[in-house]
C-alpha cells in the first residue's frame, strides 16, 4: 500500500470517527430534550418531590367579570396565589381586573385571543392569535404569558406542537370543579376536596355563580391537610422531565 492510499485510509477513517462522534451527541442531546416524550399532550398534573405539596388553582376568564375583585380579596385573605387565564378580548375590554391580578402577585396567564376552538386552526393560525392575546396581556401587566390553556379545553397534538414552537406550555386540568354548570357551592367544594392530590391543578371560572361561596372552604380544606396553593408557573418543571400518558410531568431521573 502506497503512502498516498494510507494518508487517504486515515483521512477517512478520522471523518467516520467524527460523524459517528456526532451522531452519539445528537443522540445523547436528543435523550436530554425536556418535552420530546409527549410534545402531543398538555399537562395536566405534576408529580412532585418527596416532602414538597403543592396544588394550583386556576381561573378561566373569558366573558363575565363580577366576581374577580372578589376572588382577588378571598385569595389574598388567605395568602394563596392562583393564575388567571384570559383572554386577549377580556383583558382589552377589563384592563383594570387584568391590572389588580398582577399587582396582588397572581399570574395572568393567555387563554386566546377570542376563545375559537383551537383545534379548527392551522399552525399559523393558533400562532398569530396566541400571540395577539399576549401582547394584550403584556400591554397591561409588562409580562408576556408563557402558560396557554386552549378554549374550551380543546386540543389535539397539532395544537401543542404549535404553541410549544411558538414558547409556550400548554395547561390542562385533573380537577375540574364544573362550577360553570351552576352546581352548589358545597357540590364545587366537595368535587374539589375529593378530586385533588398533590401536584393537582384545578379549574375554576372567575365569573361562575357559586365559586366565591365556595373558594374559602375549599383552601381552608386543602391548607388543612398541609398543601401550599400556588401558581401553575411555580409547580409545572420547566425542563429536564418526562410526561406520562396521563398528561402528569414527571421529573427526569438524575444520572
Amino acid at each position: 500500500m502506497t503512502t498516498k492510499m494510507k494518508n487517504q485510509l486515515l483521512t477517512l477513517s478520522l471523518v467516520l470517527l467524527v460523524v459517528v462522534f456526532a451522531g452519539v451527541s445528537a443522540w445523547l442531546d436528543h435523550k436530554v430534550e425536556p418535552v420530546a416524550a409527549r410534545l402531543d399532550l398538555p399537562i395536566y398534573s405534576v408529580e412532585l418531590p418527596e416532602g414538597k405539596k403543592q396544588i394550583a388553582l386556576t381561573f378561566d376568564a373569558a366573558w363575565g367579570n363580577e366576581d374577580t375583585e372578589t376572588l382577588i380579596d378571598i385569595l389574598d385573605r388567605y395568602g394563596v396565589k392562583a393564575t388567571f387565564f384570559v383572554i386577549g378580548q377580556w383583558a382589552e375590554k377589563y384592563p383594570e381586573s387584568v391590572r389588580a391580578l398582577h399587582d396582588a402577585g397572581h399570574d395572568v396567564m393567555n387563554h386566546s385571543y377570542d376563545h375559537r376552538h383551537y383545534t379548527g386552526l392551522s399552525s399559523a393560525e393558533m400562532v398569530q392569535d396566541v400571540h395577539r392575546a399576549s401582547e394584550a396581556i403584556r400591554g397591561i401587566t409588562g409580562i408576556k404569558p408563557n402558560l396557554f390553556r386552549p378554549p374550551y379545553g380543546d386540543y389535539n397534538a397539532a395544537v401543542v406542537e404549535a404553541m410549544h414552537s411558538a414558547g409556550y406550555y400548554t395547561i390542562q386540568w385533573d380537577v375540574d370543579s364544573l362550577d360553570w354548570k351552576d352546581l352548589s357551592a358545597a357540590e364545587i367544594t366537595r368535587r374539589v376536596l375529593d378530586g385533588a392530590k398533590n401536584g393537582s391543578i384545578v379549574l375554576f371560572h372567575n365569573a361562575a355563580l357559586h365559586t366565591p361561596e365556595a373558594l374559602p372552604a375549599i383552601i381552608e380544606g386543602l391548607q388543612s391537610q398541609g398543601y401550599e396553593l400556588v401558581g401553575v408557573a411555580d409547580m409545572i418543571y420547566k425542563n429536564q422531565y418526562t410526561m406520562d400518558h396521563t398528561g402528569r410531568q414527571h421529573p427526569l431521573a438524575e444520572g
